[in-house]
C-alpha cells in the first residue's frame, strides 16, 4: 500500500521508499570530470503531483540495464532521499544512490493504479444524467442541435466521460472533465438567476462545450495523466474551437451570429491572454462562463489541498496556488 505521496515531500534528507508512475525518462549520460559511471533523470508522479528523480549510477552497464528495464507509464519502486536545491527554494527532487537505495520496475500486483490516476467519487452516469437534464431545458433549436451534435457522438462521449479535467490541478482524475463541466454549468445557471438579463440558454450550452478540447489535450497513458502532442502544440482551447466549428458546419441553417457567440465563449473562457485565452471575453455570457470555470477550478484545488493536508499547523503553503490555506 502506497504511503508516501509527492505533495507531502517537504523535508531535505527525507527518506523515500515507495511506488511512483514514470512520466518520462532521459538517457544515461557520463559524469563530467572523468568520474566513472553514468547517471540519468526521470520524472515520476502519483495522484497528488510529480517530481524529478535522479539515479546516480556507479557501474555504467548496471545503470544502462536499470534504465532499459522500465518505460514511460510503468510503475517503479524508488528508494532514495529528498534533495532540496537550491536550499530553501522549496524545489525538491529524489536522489537515488544505488549503494543505499534503488530503482526497479514493479509487478502489477505490487501497486494499486488508483494511487496514480484516481477516479471521480461521483457516479459518472448520474453526472451525465444531470448534464442532459439541464440541456433538455434549452428551447432554442439551434443551441439544442449544437449540444446534441456532441451528446449523440458516442465516440466523443466515451472519451468525454473518462477524461481528467487537468494533469495536476483541479479534478485531475478519471471523470474529472465530466464533473467539472457539470459544476460550471450549475455555477453559470446560478449567475443567470442573479443576472436574468443574461442569455441563460447560451450560457448553459457554452458551459457544456467550453472544455470539449480537453478530450484531445489530455490522455491517461499507463498509470499517468499526460498531455498529447495536440494538447502540447495546439491546446484545448483551439482544439475545442476546431471541434465546435466542425460540428456546426453539419447543422443546416445555423445562424452565423450564434456560431460566433459559441466560438467566442470557447476561445475566451480562460479570461486573459496570458492564461491561454485567444480572446478576452466580449460577451456577458462569455464572462459568466469564464468566471464559473475559474471558480470551480480554484475551489476544487483549495478544497483538495485542505483535505490532503497532514499537519498540526493552522496554515499550509502550496506552490500550486503560491499562497497559504487556512485549515481550521
Amino acid at each position: 500500500m502506497k504511503k508516501q505521496y509527492v505533495n507531502f515531500f517537504s523535508a531535505n534528507g527525507e527518506q523515500i521508499d515507495d511506488t511512483f508512475a514514470v512520466k518520462f525518462k532521459k538517457p544515461p549520460v557520463a559524469y563530467k570530470g572523468g568520474k566513472k559511471g553514468k547517471w540519468f533523470e526521470l520524472r515520476v508522479s502519483d495522484k497528488t503531483g510529480e517530481i524529478t528523480a535522479k539515479y546516480w549510477g556507479r557501474d555504467e552497464h548496471e545503470t544502462e540495464r536499470i534504465y532499459n528495464s522500465f518505460d514511460r507509464g510503468d510503475v517503479v519502486r524508488i528508494a532514495g532521499t529528498i534533495n532540496e536545491y537550491p536550499p530553501g527554494s522549496g524545489q525538491f527532487s529524489i536522489s537515488i544512490d544505488p549503494s543505499r537505495g534503488g530503482l526497479r520496475k514493479c509487478r502489477p500486483e505490487e501497486y494499486d493504479s488508483a494511487d496514480f490516476v484516481a477516479s471521480s467519487s461521483k457516479d459518472p452516469q448520474e453526472m451525465l444524467k444531470d448534464i442532459k437534464s439541464m440541456l433538455s431545458n434549452v428551447a432554442s433549436p439551434h443551441l439544442k442541435a449544437a449540444a446534441d451534435a456532441f451528446l449523440s457522438d458516442s465516440a466523443f462521449m466515451k472519451v468525454f466521460t473518462k477524461t481528467p479535467a487537468a494533469m495536476e490541478y483541479h479534478q485531475n482524475y478519471m471523470g474529472g472533465l465530466l464533473e467539472h463541466t457539470l459544476n460550471v454549468m450549475k455555477i453559470t445557471e446560478a449567475l443567470c438567476s442573479v443576472h436574468p438579463e443574461l442569455d441563460r440558454e447560451l450560457c448553459i450550452t457554452g458551459a457544456f462545450l467550453h472544455d470539449i478540447g480537453k478530450t484531445k489535450e489530455l490522455e491517461v497513458s499507463g498509470s499517468v495523466i499526460d498531455v498529447t502532442a495536440e494538447g502540447m502544440m495546439v491546446g484545448h482551447i483551439t482544439k475545442g474551437y476546431e471541434m465546435l466549428t466542425k460540428k456546426l458546419e453539419t447543422l443546416e441553417g445555423f445562424p452565423d451570429e450564434l456560431r460566433l457567440k459559441l466560438q467566442h465563449i470557447l476561445l475566451s473562457h480562460h479570461g486573459q491572454l496570458e492564461y491561454g485565452s485567444v480572446k478576452k471575453p466580449q460577451l456577458p455570457e462569455a464572462l459568466a462562463v469564464h468566471y464559473a470555470d475559474d471558480a470551480d477550478a480554484q475551489i476544487d484545488l483549495y478544497l483538495r489541498l485542505k483535505r490532503e493536508a497532514v499537519t498540526e499547523d493552522q496554515w499550509i503553503w502550496n506552490k500550486k496556488i503560491n499562497g497559504h490555506i487556512y485549515l481550521k
